[in-house]
């Protein structure tokens, strides 16, 4: 399911920069937390949820950053709702704000993120990358 949401969000996708980013995420919740999202008419898993943790002096103490979400039926309410239970989730450990980082060409999912409360801000995210 990464490879699908880095096709449908225009980033490139490794696969062993995946498995080695999800392996501590998955091991325990120190770093972050994975969610599999399920529909109620299968057991297969139709999407996923992923939340880091940070830690910062503007947020006074932890935050979150709402890492990924994909979900392969989309226009069919699983993501509002699956992103409802994590927001409830984060909140409900202690977090004291979350991020999220959305493309420009991402207007559908603006949209959402606008309707669940979060607000565009005027920060431009830059990044240094060291992975070769």
């Amino acid at each position: 399911m990464v490879a699908e949401y880095c096709a449908a969000d225009h980033h490139d996708y490794d696969i062993v920069t995946t498995r080695s980013a999800l392996a501590p995420l998955l091991a325990d919740d120190r770093h972050g937390s994975v969610w599999l999202i399920v529909d109620d008419s299968s057991s297969d898993p139709v999407g996923y949820a992923c939340v880091t943790w940070g830690y910062s002096i503007e947020a006074g103490g932890p935050e979150a950053l709402f890492d990924e979400i994909y979900v392969r039926q989309q226009g069919s309410g699983i993501g509002t709702v699956a992103m409802r239970l994590v927001l409830e989730e984060v909140r409900r450990l202690g977090y004291a704000r979350i991020y999220l980082e959305t493309e420009t060409h991402n207007e559908r999912g603006r949209r959402l993120y606008q309707r669940l409360g979060f607000i565009a801000e005027d920060s431009v995210w830059m990044s240094l990358d060291w992975r070769e």
